[in-house]
């Protein structure tokens, strides 16, 4: 079919697109496959993955829906978006569930062949949302996603229900056209994925050029859209997600080490795919051990580093909570492990494929004992990477246990990753001891780590455990004054941590009267909102912090040049206690806790009602 004239190709600066269907509609892999092609293309992009934690919730209801976000711009960006200016929604549940987040004016694309009376009925529906004028306002495009893939598909040997999985691949190519993106990412993938099914090459190749070929074709659509790539410092990037960048940090920090990775983890979302990605790099000495439980994946990491391994385990925060007795043990017998907890919605099993920041507390008190260690928490997808070496960093340098803080929103989202220069990663390298002569146990340092002496080592047999030992000798101690020292030694060594960590930048106007301060995944959200206030003329600062326990040695310092204080955080206010019991401060709280990143919109709101309005 011949169209009249070529569609207006209208130059964008952002957009953010909803993927939306039933759990088994593929949406997830639809936009890991946009996101993919878009980091391809060069454009700069922030995602956010929302999926039931059913495994399989009944089809076509509310709570069975998937979706998945991605926001991609030519400037540089730092969230996934607030609301999408577009949503493809595969039945009335996914409109159901996300319409109430377009942005006015949005663009729908409806895979109208889902819009029948058992579907309505599912999603609680009493009449046809196209039919009844509840979509005006809305650009809405009817397009039959269902029947139009399997007349694509006709002739090729697959089943009905094979065909019907297919139809994502149709909605993505329709998305390739409408926003001007090349088929060859896709194609190329799905020519490596089903390598070994011919017949699947097939189908999925021709639903995806049926869709876009729809676009090409239909009369529907008056427009095509164009982002271009956006300017970003030289180099080779790559789409990376939390997870997969928290596991390659520490496959770097074991390479610059020297020592083997061993990683005893327990699955659990959303941070199972640490331990997925890890048992991949068998060739590069890495050691993976699914445990049987939490207090299994934890105590064969300590006895790992008991055994000279970089050893780190993975959980959430159900499972920290099981593991805080072991990680007492860590303190006390003075080893080197990293806990990574990606954090998400709870108490108890909660929201487990939700986003949270509830356990900062957990994390820097919740053991029993004096039984200080070190926090640190990564800020985006990318950072990941660098705080998984850094975290490396410490507990090697000063003997000790440290807790990697991610989430499950930068844990499952993804951005743009520059490769870095090893050269310009730090040197970890250990020195493990080896001479009788001088050796002690519990004998320190300048940063007072004790030694580590390899088990087996001629002539230095030692004994550590969870009993109290003596300073230096390290023999069982149930003396009173010894217990003191033991346990000043210990918060000593993590209170020196400030002295070699970065002191806090402070971005935005240093000489304003508020400062937003942040911690973990909430920075895009606050440094896209003080942005928004500084160019309509507010003066707004913001710090984050990435250090936790202990915090940076300025943080005191800067925290008194102002003169209001605002801390939003998806909690309901961990870090503003921390801040208040430490630095003797008040500060304005700003929590949320949805299960979803913090919105650019509600952080600018709270910071104008603060400021009065006010922007001489």
């Amino acid at each position: 079919m011949e169209h009249d004239k070529e569609k207006e190709l209208l130059e964008l600066k952002e957009v953010t697109i909803r993927f939306a269907g039933d759990s088994g509609d593929g949406m997830q892999l639809t936009g890991t496959q946009f996101s993919d092609n878009t980091a391809w293309v060069g454009n700069d992009l922030n995602t956010l993955p929302d999926y039931p934690a059913e495994i399989r919730a009944p089809a076509g209801t509310i709570y069975g829906v998937s979706g998945f976000q991605l926001h991609f711009s030519s400037d540089d960006i730092h969230t996934p978006g607030d609301q999408p200016d577009v949503l493809v929604a595969m039945n009335p549940a996914a409109l159901k569930k996300n319409l109430p987040e377009l942005k006015p004016g949005g663009i729908i694309i409806l895979n109208i062949d889902a819009f029948d009376s058992k579907n309505l009925s599912l999603a609680n529906y009493t009449s046809n949302p196209v039919e009844d004028g509840s979509l005006k306002g809305y650009q809405v495009f009817q397009v039959p996603i269902t029947s139009m893939t399997s007349r694509a598909l006709e002739g090729i040997k697959l089943t009905p229900k094979e065909v019907a999985r297919t139809k994502n691949f149709f909605a993505l190519g329709l998305m390739y056209w409408l926003f001007n993106r090349p088929l060859d990412t896709t194609l190329n993938w799905i020519k490596q994925k089903f390598a070994k099914r011919p017949e699947y090459i097939e189908a999925n190749e021709k639903a995806l050029k049926a869709g876009f070929d729809f676009g090409d074709n239909t009369e529907i659509f008056t427009s095509r859209y164009a982002v271009s790539p956006a300017k970003l410092p030289a180099g080779i990037y790559r789409n990376i997600s939390g997870n997969e960048a928290t596991a390659l940090g520490f496959l770097t920090a074991s390479v610059k080490s020297g020592l083997p990775l061993f990683l005893g983890s327990y699955p659990i979302t959303p941070a199972s795919e640490i331990l997925q990605y890890l048992s991949e790099y068998k060739h590069f000495g890495v050691k993976t051990f699914q445990a049987e439980d939490e207090i299994a994946g934890i105590t064969t990491a300590i006895g790992a580093a008991f055994a000279g391994n970089l050893a780190i385990t993975s959980t959430s925060g159900p499972g920290l909570s099981l593991k805080s007795e072991a990680i007492g043990l860590a303190v006390m017998t003075e080893l080197p492990i990293v806990i990574i907890d990606v954090q998400r919605g709870g108490p108890s099993t909660g929201l487990p494929t939700k986003t949270e920041q509830a356990d900062l507390l957990q994390a820097a008190f919740g053991r029993n004992g004096e039984s200080p260690v070190c926090v640190v928490a990564a800020r985006t997808p990318s950072h990941c990477f660098d705080m998984a070496i850094e975290a490396s960093r410490i507990a090697l340098k000063y003997m000790t246990p440290v807790i990697l803080l991610t989430d499950g929103y930068i844990a499952n989202g993804s951005e743009p990753w520059k490769l870095p220069d090893m050269e310009n990663l730090p040197d970890l390298k250990v020195n493990f001891v080896t001479q009788k002569e001088g050796y002690y146990p519990y004998v320190r340092n300048e940063n007072l780590a004790r030694p580590w002496a390899i088990p087996g080592t001629p002539n230095l047999e030692h004994r550590i455990g969870g009993l109290e030992k003596s300073n230096i000798y390290g023999n069982v101690s149930y003396d009173p004054e010894n217990h003191h020292e033991m346990v000043t030694i210990r918060r000593q060594k993590i209170d020196n941590i400030r002295n070699d960590i970065p002191d806090l930048e402070i971005e935005g106007d240093i000489n304003a009267e508020l400062l937003v301060v942040g911690w973990g995944g909430t920075y895009g959200s606050i440094k896209e909102a003080v942005t928004k206030a500084r160019n309509d003329g507010y003066k707004v600062a913001q710090i984050h912090f990435s250090y936790i326990c202990p915090f940076p040695k300025n943080t005191g310092e800067v925290l008194s040049k102002y003169k209001k204080i605002l801390v939003p955080e998806i909690n309901l206010g961990q870090l503003a206690y921390m801040l208040r019991s430490e630095f003797l401060i008040e500060v304005i709280q700003y929590n949320l806790v949805r299960g979803l990143p913090l919105r650019v919109s509600g952080i600018l709101d709270k910071i104008l009602e603060i400021e009065g309005g006010n922007n001489g």
